[in-house]
């Protein structure tokens, strides 16, 4: 688990960024590099979402290490990190990602089991997920993320949607095309 230089305290969730994906979508769009790697800006996707992540004070892990699915890849961050009192899931390829909307989704988690962020009407990530979850977290596995934790919180009234005004928890990065929608919406932002 990493932090900015203060103390990381785990008094908060940790964001687990997914950074273990193979990018298949990207490289049959025609991306040259994986799509973590690929150039937004002055960086690449994955810097843009880490840099958000450090701004945001949270402690943080980045799960990295090429899992077979994103089932099983939460289930590893989580393992790392199973003494957090609750663990924000941030895919790599979200690089628009506001700071302010992770804090917003780590504070929510102090009165739901899922925290959900919704921007125009559309689910997004970060998915926060509270002590609670643990359990049905370390059992994912597969290619299905963390969908079946929130639905069956979701069935005890446990999971809340939180409007958010940030485009990027509903940007990812997993074709060209979105790649260039990315860099246009990071040029409008400047």
């Amino acid at each position: 688990m990493a932090a900015d230089p203060g103390a990381p305290s785990l008094a908060q969730p940790v964001v687990l960024v997914l950074a273990s994906g193979r990018g298949e979508r990207f490289a049959a769009s025609g991306g040259a590099v994986h799509k973590l790697r690929a150039p937004l800006g002055r960086t690449t996707v994955l810097e843009h979402t880490l840099a958000a992540v450090r701004a945001s004070g949270l402690p943080w892990h980045v799960e990295d290490v090429g899992h077979p699915g994103m089932g099983y890849s939460i289930a590893a961050a989580v393992r790392a990190t199973a003494a957090a009192p609750g663990w924000l899931v941030l895919p790599g390829d979200l690089p628009l990602v506001l700071p302010e909307t992770l804090r917003t989704i780590a504070a929510a988690l102090a009165d739901c089991a899922v925290a959900v962020p919704v921007h125009q009407g559309e689910r997004g990530h970060p998915v926060g997920f509270a002590a609670q979850c643990l359990p049905g977290l370390l059992a994912l596995a597969g290619e299905q993320g963390a969908a079946s934790v929130v639905r069956h919180q979701a069935q005890h009234g446990r999971v809340r949607l939180v409007e958010v005004d940030d485009v990027g928890t509903v940007t990812d990065v997993d074709t060209v095309q979105d790649l260039d929608r990315a860099e246009r919406l990071l040029a409008a932002r400047r």
